[in-house]
């Protein structure tokens, strides 16, 4: 948690960055006489992301190929400041650049500056933009984070509100904040206006070309990402808040796996799913701030050590399964199956946060309606681990067998907020040992209705917040039931809480544990 000294720090940042920010990322944010006539301009503000004890990443886009200068400082003011390397910023990545800053000082706010120039002509200079993120500590002080999923979905996209759950969330001056996934809805257009059930109508103040059609196109798929950072709030965020990312099905198309089938959907002309995934993946890594592996391109599944107390672990349910429909069912692949046995069993932080990006007991069906394939973990026949489960089972044994302990799970992706408890006196599979899962969401799209328990591990509702279902399906971010959770964690007692809320930054529900002593 903040000590009142960076409290100060951050809040003056806040309204520095914020006035940066919109005058470098949009043309009516400063009169034309003010402006620096023909210059480079930066779009879409700054990100910063995968931070740990020495690095994080940092990203912007411009409107053109620039060459774009690097500068950060342990104080806001810039004295002394280290320059980095100059990025290049060019159409093969549609003008975004990112950049690694390392040899950090642990637990200390950095400052950068990015500021762009014309490579062809050298007086074209674009105004500076700046952001900020702090870097994990390597002593035991407390740590505060933030997650949740599902930003603009089901044609919800910016109203005159805007994104406001971004906006709560940043109140609490979180380290860093996980996005569960589906980070954008490259299957779901952005419509002008949507007629609610009410008779009023929902107007989307930003529509985009990119977002009036499903993505198809490289373009397209990038498109998807310009269009959420246009919102003011989402802008704000990025510019003093770290993102850590993974993703979900939307950023491809709803539910896909190797057994979609788009022979008769006339919005793909190319009918074969991996060539949008490729696409998406592409886009995926050029429009956020997420770690590059050099030997493994376009891997998400990671760790981020955040200090001695917390350790966050990022799979990717979605890269590497198998057919919703058919025989092997897989999830995690055998590559990130034995990473996540390696790195869980190799922690000596005190929590280990699992980021998943799809609940463990939730049923969801690929086909819903006609309860068929399987989109979820979760096979929907209460018994003993099949299908998908029996790789949960797997890595639920070796852990307890392995005393991995003080393990939480945090995800998204069902629309709804809850807190699960998994335990195996009430399981089919006792091979375990008891574990939370907390869900959060939406940020910014419809709100469903709860789905059905799966009993194989045993899952409890402790707390649930969603809409009623039915009729009531897909209500607008307006009805109130926008979600996100808070996690807090001790700096002397370890003890985490968790609270989940809603985008008024209303506390729903809260719960605090005790952290297993652990040899």
């Amino acid at each position: 948690m903040a000590k009142a000294a960076d409290v100060l720090t951050r809040r003056s940042f806040l309204a520095t960055a914020a006035a940066a920010g919109l005058a470098a990322s949009s043309a009516l944010a400063v009169p034309h006489y003010a402006r620096r006539h023909g210059s480079p301009v930066f779009t879409h503000g700054v990100q910063s992301g995968d931070v740990d004890t020495s690095s994080g990443m940092i990203w912007a886009r411009a409107d053109r190929p620039v060459e774009i200068a690097v500068e950060y400082s342990t104080t806001e003011s810039f004295t002394n400041a280290t320059r980095g390397p100059v990025l290049k910023a060019g159409r093969e990545t549609d003008f975004a650049a990112k950049h690694l800053l390392t040899d950090l000082l642990p637990d200390q706010d950095i400052f950068y500056r990015l500021t762009a120039s014309d490579p062809t002509s050298s007086h074209l200079v674009s105004e500076p933009i700046v952001g900020r993120f702090r870097t994990a500590p390597l002593r035991r002080r407390s740590v505060r984070f933030v997650w949740s999923g599902d930003t603009a979905g089901q044609g919800w996209g910016i109203d005159d509100v805007g994104m406001k759950t971004y906006s709560t969330m940043a109140l609490h001056e979180p380290d860093f904040f996980i996005h569960s996934g589906d980070t954008i809805y490259a299957d779901n257009p952005i419509p002008d206006e949507i007629r609610l059930r009410d008779g009023t109508i929902w107007k989307n103040r930003i529509v985009t070309d990119e977002k009036r059609e499903v993505a198809r196109t490289l373009d397209e798929y990038r498109g998807q990402w310009k269009y959420n950072l246009l919102d003011r709030h989402l802008l704000d965020f990025n510019a003093q808040v770290p993102t850590f990312f993974q993703w979900d099905d939307h950023e491809v198309l709803n539910n896909w796996s190797p057994s979609t089938d788009l022979r008769d959907d006339p919005r793909y002309p190319d009918k074969d799913v991996a060539v949008y995934a490729q696409r998406a993946m592409r886009a995926f890594q050029e429009m956020t701030p997420i770690r590059y592996f050099p030997t493994e391109p376009g891997r998400i599944f990671r760790k981020v050590a955040y200090g001695p107390l917390l350790d966050v672990f990022f799979v990717d349910l979605r890269s590497y399964r198998t057919a919703n429909r058919g025989n092997e069912l897989g999830l995690f692949g055998w590559r990130q199956a034995a990473w996540l046995k390696r790195e869980l069993a190799a922690s000596r932080a005190t929590w280990k946060v699992i980021a998943c990006d799809m609940p463990l007991g939730v049923v969801i069906w690929d086909d819903y309606g006609s309860k068929l394939g399987y989109e979820g973990v979760a096979d929907g026949l209460n018994g003993p681990p099949a299908a998908r489960e029996r790789e949960i089972a797997d890595l639920l044994s070796f852990m307890r067998d392995n005393a991995i302990r003080n393990v939480v799970w945090l995800t998204a992706d069902i629309h709804y907020t809850a807190a699960h408890h998994y335990d195996p006196v009430r399981a089919k599979f006792k091979e375990f040992e008891p574990f939370w899962e907390f869900v959060s969401g939406p940020l910014h799209s419809g709100t469903y209705g709860p789905h059905p328990l799966d009993m194989t591990f045993g899952p409890e509702v402790r707390f649930m917040k969603a809409s009623g279902g039915g009729v009531d399906s897909n209500l607008p971010p307006s009805a109130g039931l926008q979600f996100f959770g808070l996690v807090d964690i001790d700096g002397s007692s370890e003890q985490m809480t968790v609270r989940l809320m809603d985008r008024e930054d209303r506390g729903l529900w809260s719960v605090t544990l005790d952290p297993a002593v652990t040899s």
